[in-house]
């Protein structure tokens, strides 16, 4: 198995490529191994497939943004009314207990279904990735049933967050502040979240340069000692 690796050495899969200044294009096509995988986000590269629902096929794309979000401890935001129902064990948080039923859930809530990059392919990939301690899930249950949930993949002192969904109301907003929480106590240095969007701008997302962001996923990776 590959281990976690520098981003400042070469990338094994990677290393002829430069990414587009606009889109934050890497490359196209490539294979969802585990080493594959584990060599992208080690040097600030993600899997983003390209859907089109129109005919159903999908171009496997690997994208590194010149802006990247990321949460900060520090910055990060909780409403007063959604700390109040954290505080008030509606939900019940688990890790790990049902990865599968996350990124399901994250394929295929609200409107994603049959519009999502949460490919086939990709649920496969992630699972490999859960089956071997590098992806994990935070989950929110409520009446013993999932309510909601987060996953992403864990290296060293990275925390790439992929994708949340929620059944229930608030259920991954809940989710996300206990995997806030999980983070900062055990002594992750850097949660990815690639992208902003209305709802992580909420929480205090803020954008870093590509740049900047492998300076500090460098430093991260070398929190190898960090558990889950």
């Amino acid at each position: 198995m590959l281990n976690v690796l520098s981003p400042y050495l070469q990338s094994i899969y990677f290393s002829h490529y430069t990414p587009d200044d606009e889109s934050g294009l890497v490359c196209f096509g490539g294979a969802l191994t585990i080493n594959c995988l584990i060599d992208a986000y080690s040097h600030g590269i993600f899997p983003w497939p390209i859907c089109n629902p129109d005919n159903n096929k999908t171009v496997l794309a690997w994208f590194s943004p010149k802006l990247r979000a990321i949460f900060e401890y520090e910055r990060f935001h909780i409403p007063r009314s959604l700390e109040r129902l954290y505080r008030s064990n509606q939900f019940q948080i688990k890790f790990d207990t049902d990865f599968e039923g996350v990124i399901r859930g994250c394929s295929s809530a609200q409107d994603r279904k049959n519009r999502t990059w949460i490919t086939p392919q990709m649920i496969r990939a992630y699972i490999r990735m859960y089956d071997y301690g590098y992806a994990h899930s935070v989950e929110a249950w409520a009446e013993g049933k999932l309510a909601g949930g987060v996953y992403g993949v864990a290296l060293g002192g990275l925390f790439a967050a992929e994708s949340m969904f929620y059944v229930k109301p608030n259920a991954s907003k809940i989710a996300l502040v206990a995997l806030i929480d999980h983070l900062k106590e055990n002594g992750y240095s850097l949660i990815d979240i690639q992208e902003i969007t209305p709802n992580t701008l909420r929480f205090g997302a803020i954008e870093i340069s590509r740049e900047i962001y492998k300076q500090r996923l460098h430093d991260a990776l070398k929190l190898i000692h960090i558990k889950w």
